[in-house]
């Protein structure tokens, strides 16, 4: 796999930045995950705007055209067509991109509940520091589950750890929790609502045991179905409402990129 590291190709696993950045010591530093199609990056743009706002909150400097021609020039000399492609810019002034394979996901996945509570100061920052996203990850899979749901202490449902949560309760809906409960301005979640009837509304705990579908989105995983939240298992998975959802944003990245992903 290709990395470019300052604006130097090369191969990822020889990519090195200091241990004494502050982004490895404190993740102190930002990025962006992108999926690529027919090695294609897909709202491409959109996610150089996000990483450019995480930085700017972070208050930590950010020079997008650089950013963008490291993305360029990396692309041009990937040679995968189904991967993803990861931006990280660190405190220590340092830019990486390189492409990842992608994970292999379940077909549909179980859910459970971990109570969380969101860091207000980093409100609009996709920042490095992810340890309670992936330990809330663990803690969910100690349980039996595949992937976490965060609630708050207050039992306000928000997301998973990287990932837009969408369900619907009367089987007619998709509902989403709306940007004021402190989540990710998901890139995949606006296509959604651009594209497909979802709504935000407050959920909290107590609506989980009336949820008839729901489904994960990121740009990873796309539209990923839920068969399960905290054991309970729903009526369908996937449900014709989240059949119907992916296969409007499959449709719209193929539209956009030109591609048949």
């Amino acid at each position: 796999m290709l990395a470019i590291l300052d604006g130097t190709l090369i191969d990822a696993s020889e990519a090195r930045i200091p241990a004494s950045d502050d982004g490895f010591l404190r993740g102190d530093g930002v990025f962006e995950v992108i999926r690529l199609y027919g090695g294609r990056a897909f709202a491409l743009d959109d996610h150089i705007r996000r990483l450019g706002n995480s930085a700017g909150n972070l208050r930590l400097p950010i020079d997008a055209d650089t950013v963008r021609a490291d993305v360029e020039a990396l692309l041009d000399a990937n040679e995968e067509q189904d991967a993803a492609l990861r931006i990280v810019l660190t405190r220590g002034g340092h830019r990486l991109a390189m492409i990842e394979q992608l994970k292999p996901l379940p077909a549909t996945q179980a859910v459970n509940t971990v109570e969380y509570s969101p860091t207000r100061v980093l409100d609009g920052v996709k920042s490095l520091s992810y340890a309670a996203n992936v330990l809330a990850r663990r803690l969910a899979q100690e349980q039996g589950a595949d992937e976490a749901l965060l609630v708050t202490p207050h039992g306000r449902v928000l997301e998973g750890p990287t990932c837009t949560f969408v369900c619907s309760l009367d089987g007619e809906t998709l509902v989403t929790p709306p940007l004021s409960e402190h989540i990710l301005d998901s890139i995949t979640r606006r296509r959604l609502s651009a594209i497909e009837n979802l709504r935000e509304q407050v959920l909290t705990r107590d609506d989980l045991a009336a949820v008839r579908e729901a489904f994960m989105a990121s740009t990873l995983r796309e539209v990923h179905p839920i068969r399960s939240i905290d054991g309970r298992d729903l009526l369908e998975a996937p449900g014709p409402l989240t059949r119907d959802a992916a296969a409007r944003i499959r449709a719209h990245i193929e539209h956009e990129l030109g591609v048949s992903a």
